[in-house]
Parts: structure tokens; sequence; C-alpha cells
């Protein structure tokens, strides 16, 4: 291992990931505006968004109420009166079409062992129709409201009463629990509750905060299994970035979608973005639904993978197959060949079905073009229609690592 990929490793494995705060995005995220709307992928010019991508990052305007509808949208966006940006440049990453818009509540992660943060904004709920999935309507509206005035303002008080919430620890348990914190995530819902719970019941016998909304917000996170997959998302955000700007590194620091690619970041090559195809797919799809209803908008929910979860630790989650098909021998297989383009073993956040073998962490450029085998990522699908369709393990394309390899090459000439 080279010495700028063992420090790589050392920081991914020794990170600290902390809730410390729940604030709306334009008080905390670096760059945010109010008239900015932020979306998944690398940097693009806003005329190549397209489809259901485009059409997300439009809604979010009128959701934040910078337009009337979508065609006032459009003309705002030409007009350059609404700014897109990637999510990735303000220290956020993006859940499929990945909307952020100012008023949004962002939950902020600090990782305390380097000093970095990291964002990520709420889950909308168990609805097949969300608006980062493409979808908005009076009822994906009246959701995205309660998060911002009721769910978020009652958790930052409980996340407040004592500096904060570890989070590594419950990712720890969670995976000895049967999740993999990118596809599954109930076993961490369930944790998460169990160290909020107690404060919002205090706050709410104190007269802090209302009983209603102690009420709506348990209520609301005991009925959202995927709940904790935004602190997932925002945690490996905060660990992956520690381990970016490391001079001859070829350790993958970001894996991200747009509605025309796929691409990557490596921690020894800067800002830049290596594009490949979008991926393929091995899926199950909801009843109704053919592969020819598949469409890609975007995300990034699949920096856990670049951290060592989700398809990297799928051994972790068998109950993954009746969401994403697969079988446990299937998901075991490709869990072991993640080993072989990794840089090491996290100490700590280990698979019991491999007798406690740490999960395997730092995506290797080198190594993925050496032995020809690509990332696996757990996800969910977007519709044409809007909505998700479906679930799947979707393989990284092998352009962007060829990119990639050769970006690193041309450094060493």
């Amino acid at each position: 291992m080279s010495a700028a990929n063992a420090e790589a490793y050392r920081r991914l494995v020794e990170s600290d990931p902390v809730l410390v705060d729940i604030r709306p995005a334009f008080e905390v995220v670096p760059g945010m505006t109010e008239a900015t709307v932020l979306t998944s992928g690398p940097p693009l010019d806003p005329a190549e968004y397209m489809g259901g991508q485009r059409r997300a990052i439009l809604y979010g305007a009128v959701y934040e109420g910078l337009a009337a509808d979508l065609d006032d949208a459009e003309r705002k966006v030409a007009a350059g009166e609404i700014e897109i940006s990637n999510c990735h440049s303000h220290g956020c990453v993006g859940s499929v079409a990945g909307i952020y818009t100012a008023s949004m509540p962002v939950f902020v992660v600090e990782n305390r062992a380097f000093g970095n943060r990291g964002f990520c904004n709420f889950y909308e709920g168990e609805s097949r129709r969300r608006l980062n999935y493409g979808s908005y309507d009076e009822g994906v509206e009246a959701g995205l409201r309660f998060i911002e005035r009721t769910l978020a303002p009652t958790l930052r008080e409980a996340v407040l009463v004592d500096g904060g919430i570890e989070l590594r620890p419950i990712i720890r348990r969670a995976i000895t629990m049967g999740d993999e914190l990118h596809s599954r995530n109930t076993a961490a819902t369930t944790l998460l509750m169990k160290a909020l719970a107690p404060r919002l019941l205090e706050l709410g016998l104190a007269g802090r905060v209302g009983a209603d909304a102690v009420r709506e917000t348990l209520a609301f996170m005991g009925a959202s299994d995927y709940f904790f997959l935004r602190l997932s998302m925002a945690a490996a955000k905060a660990t992956a970035d520690a381990a970016h700007g490391i001079e001859g590194s070829s350790i993958v620091t970001a894996m991200t979608l747009s509605c025309k690619s796929f691409a990557i970041r490596v921690s020894g090559l800067g800002d830049r973005w290596f594009d490949g195809p979008h991926p393929t797919l091995e899926g199950k799809l909801f009843d109704g639904f053919t592969e020819d209803d598949i469409e890609w908008i975007g995300g990034e929910s699949h920096i856990t993978e670049t951290v060592g979860l989700g398809g990297f630790c799928q051994a972790a989650a068998f109950a993954l197959q009746a969401y994403q098909g697969g079988s446990a021998q299937a998901m075991a297989a490709l869990n072991e060949q993640m080993y072989e383009i990794t840089t090491g073993e996290h100490p700590e956040l280990k698979i019991p079905y491999f007798g406690y073998r740490g999960v395997p962490v730092g995506i290797d450029v080198e190594r993925v073009l050496e032995t020809g085998i690509v990332p696996v990522i757990d996800g969910g699908l977007a519709g044409r229609g809007g909505g998700q369709i479906g679930a799947g393990i979707l393989r990284a394309p092998m352009e962007c690592f060829e990119a990639a390899g050769a970006a690193l090459a041309a450094t060493r000439a």
C-alpha cells in the first residue's frame, strides 16, 4: 500500500461522525443562497439537466417559492435568477435527484476526528412519490412542510440536549442487526429512536416542545425504516471528504449519478470528476413496472459504498433479497469481491456472516483496473413518470475508472 493510500485509509477508518445540529440549508450549507437549488451529480451547465432530474429541480424552485409554476421556473433558470448547483460542491450529498432548497432542513454531521462537516436533507417518508424521485403534488408539498415546520425543529431540540448523537456506534451495531446502511436502515432507525425518544419525552414533559410535535415526530420515524439513511449519507460524506485531497492517492472519495452519467472523484486528483455511462442494473421492480420505465435522474447515496457500507456490506443484510432481488449466496459473493478492490478493512465495522471480518474500505482505482472488478451499489430506481418503481444492485461503469487511472498515471509521468 502506498503512503498516500495508507493515509487515506487511516482517515476513512478513524473518522468520527457526530450529528451536532439540524438547521435550514441556507443557514449552514457553504455557498447556499436563497435562490439556489442543489441537485445530484458532477457540475453541469443548467441547460444540460433533462427529464426527471430537471423536473425535480424545477419542482424544488416552486416549493421554495422561487417560481409560480414550472414554466416560470424555466424562465428564471434561463435568466440566471435561479442558480442550479451540485450537492458535493457545497458539502452536501443528494438522494436520487438530491434536491436542496434554502428553507429545507439538513442534518449537520461533524467529523470530530478531522474537523470537517457533511450535510444531508431529510427522508421524505414511505410514499412512493417524493420530490427526490421527481414527483411533486399537494401530498409531496405537505410532507416537506411537515419536515420543515414540525419534524426538524422538534428533532433539533432533542439533538442539542447532550451535544449531539454519535453515529459510528449506531452504524456499528446496526450492521450486526441486519443493516448495510444504504438500502436497509431498519435497525439503525430503531437505534436512533432509542437514543432520541427519552430526550423527546423529557422535552415534552418540560414544555419545551409540544406534545403533539413529539407524538408526530416519533410516529413519522416509527413509520420510516429509511429515516437513518440520510444520516448514514451525511456521515459517509464527512468521512470520505476527510480522505480527499491527499497527493498521490488513488482512493475514490465520491461516486455520483446525474441524468447524463455516472462519475467518480479521486483523493489525489483534486476537484476533477471522471465520467462514464450509467451503471448496469440487476433490479427488482415494483408490480406493474418494466425496465422501460426506469429513468436515471441522479443519485449520491452511494457515498455510503465509498466508506464500506451499502454494497460493500451486503452480507450483513440478507433481508434485502425481498426488496432488491438476488440471493444470500450472490450477495455474499459480491461482498467478497469488494475486498479485492479496496485498501483495507474497517477495524470497528464488522460483518457477522464473515466471522466479524471488517467491511472493505477504500475503493482503489488501480485495483479496480487490475482486477476488472467494479464497485457494486445498492440503490432505489426512479420511474419516468416520477416516483420510486423498484430497487436493485448497480455496477459502476469501468470507463470512469479508466479515465481516472489515466489521470493518475499522468501525474506520475
